[in-house]
């Protein structure tokens, strides 16, 4: 690793202890550093997946539109 990510990990880190006093808070603190960028790949996820982005007029009637509802059978 180089010397610059280990700056910044380590920068992150003092950041935490300063703010975070139990277990739960360091939880917390990385779940909203990375719910926003998680989100965001989850997106870009499902448009590769249906190949087409949302709202996107070449999904309509396609069979595998993301607008819409379609009945499911579930078995448990």
């Amino acid at each position: 690793m180089s010397r610059t990510k280990n700056t910044v990990q380590h920068s992150l880190a003092e950041e935490l202890a300063k703010t975070c006093r139990t277990q739960e808070d360091v939880t917390n603190a990385i779940k909203a550093l990375f719910a926003d960028k998680v989100e965001t790949i989850l997106k870009a996820e499902m448009d590769e997946h249906l190949r087409y982005e949302k709202h996107d007029i070449s999904g309509n009637n396609s069979g595998n539109s993301r607008n819409g509802y379609n009945r499911k059978t579930i078995s448990t």
